[in-house]
């Protein structure tokens, strides 16, 4: 059992957790995930790790309530545990396995919409610690659904927060704060990663590609099963099938084809498109040992 020391909510329908998981506080990286279970009949729950402390044992997971599992761990409390807790999976951040001067050199943007603020919070804090600042656009569709602002502020060379309402901070999209930095205050980028809603992300990317800004996403929001066996974070990239949670859940922004994803993923979430997209794709369907035949 994986004991849960910290419970809160940190806005509607999203709440943190820190969970007693060594071996995985031990080994793990920005970028990757957990997968996991309240009990023996629970779902199996995908999820970016938002942080962790080796020394401690601790592994800070985030999550946000979208159906019936979420909801049953919404309701866990300090103490309580989760009978799996099952990672890192998927691969690390690519700058973590790159020469420390070479990322030195480089100038980054990451861009962090909704609870999307978690898995880009790890990749920030890693960047500090590493003596390189970055800057961080923060965006939200209003100030209650703003999470981890002081925690991303604290790591952030710079931070700027904007609210679709106006709200707080900027009014607007990030899209809108990207243009700002880029036109209007000269800024240049390197690399730019962008992690939130899938909508999100598409319009990011193709405001970077205009930009000329080579452009990383996680495609974490379309993982359902978490091992590449249940077929549903297929995505398309560069033309080629790949699976979000196996060969991610991190991406060259600029090849995925998102319209198809964003597609798939609404069929994926009933039985009658599930059996839809399984007779269209085949073999293909599954990842992992790629003809299971298994349900999401």
């Amino acid at each position: 059992m994986y004991k849960i020391v910290k419970a809160e909510c940190l806005a509607d329908k999203i709440y943190l957790m820190d969970v007693e998981a060594p071996r995985v506080a031990k080994a793990c990286q920005p970028g990757e995930f957990v997968i996991v279970k309240i009990d023996e009949a629970g779902e199996r729950i995908p999820l970016t790790i938002c942080d962790y402390d080796r020394e401690k044992g601790l592994v800070t997971i985030v999550f946000q309530i979208v159906g019936a599992s979420t909801l049953r761990m919404a309701s866990l409390k300090a103490g309580d545990a989760f009978q799996d807790f099952v990672g890192p999976l998927g691969q690390p951040s690519e700058f973590v396995k790159e020469d420390i001067e070479i990322v030195k050199g480089r100038r980054y943007l990451f861009v962090a919409g909704g609870v999307g603020s978690a898995p880009v919070y790890p990749q920030v804090k890693w960047m500090r610690e590493h003596g390189i600042d970055v800057d961080v656009i923060e965006g939200a569709k209003t100030k209650s659904l703003l999470i981890l602002e002081e925690e991303l502020r604290a790591v952030a060379g710079n931070l700027y927060v904007t609210t679709d309402d106006g709200s707080y901070g900027r009014k607007g999209m990030v899209t809108e704060v990207i243009k700002d930095l880029a036109k209007n205050q000269g800024k240049k980028y390197d690399v730019c990663v962008a992690i939130g809603p899938m909508i999100m992300m598409k319009f990011v990317c193709k405001l970077t590609k205009e930009l000329g800004i080579p452009t990383i996403v996680s495609l974490n929001p379309i993982m359902v099963d978490g091992t590449g066996m249940c077929g549903a974070c297929r995505v398309t990239v560069g033309g080629e099938v790949k699976f979000a949670c196996v060969d991610g859940p991190e991406f060259d922004g600029h090849l995925v084809d998102f319209d198809q994803a964003m597609k798939r993923q609404q069929m994926y979430k009933t039985e009658e498109g599930r059996a839809y997209l399984r007779e269209q794709e085949k073999e293909s369907h599954h990842g992992g040992c790629g003809m299971c035949g298994g349900e999401a």
